[in-house]
């Protein structure tokens, strides 16, 4: 059988379970994605997945960035977030560099309104921090487009990854 057939085969149940992962505590995109089967290819969930995303208000935008963990720092997270952060090493934080994601995360908050996003797939900690470093300085209007663009580049590898696992 098909990815393709299976795709379009799973249950509202069984999708949202599925897709209503991809963006952090976020189900309402895959609730309307699966009103948007069939399916011709995985390639068309992704991109009308991401249309539903890139399409929606900014207050909903504002929404699924403050659904995002603080990094390095929460220790309440999904199964998706904990594995991300884990590889890319911020469970081993030491206290220096705790402490310094905690101020950042907390300056990085008040400014924006929303907690800082980054894709830390294939980064570590030390280039993360780098970048935390460097991006609060940027003004809301630039961050809050590149906290939705690391949103979707978060998206795309959790896609990707679900894929990937029903290819095997």
């Amino acid at each position: 059988m098909s990815l393709e057939s299976n795709l379009n085969k799973l249950n509202k149940d069984e999708f949202i379970s599925t897709f209503g992962v991809i963006f952090e505590k976020t189900q309402w995109i895959a609730e309307k994605l699966f009103d948007l089967k069939p399916f011709k290819d995985k390639d068309d969930l992704i991109n009308k997945m991401i249309q539903i995303y890139e399409t929606s208000s900014n207050n909903e935008a504002l929404k699924i960035l403050n659904a995002h963990p603080k990094l390095a720092v929460e220790k309440n997270l999904t199964d998706h977030s904990n594995k991300e952060q884990s590889r890319a090493n911020l469970k081993n934080c030491t206290q220096e560099e705790y402490d310094e994601f905690k101020i950042l995360n907390n300056n990085y908050e008040k400014k924006f309104g929303f907690p800082f996003i980054i894709a830390v797939k294939g980064k570590d900690k030390i280039e993360i921090l780098n970048n935390f470093r460097q991006r609060i300085n940027n003004d809301v209007e630039f961050e809050f487009k590149e906290a939705k663009s690391q949103v979707k580049k978060i998206a795309l590898f959790r896609l990707n990854e679900i894929f990937t696992k029903w290819k095997k």
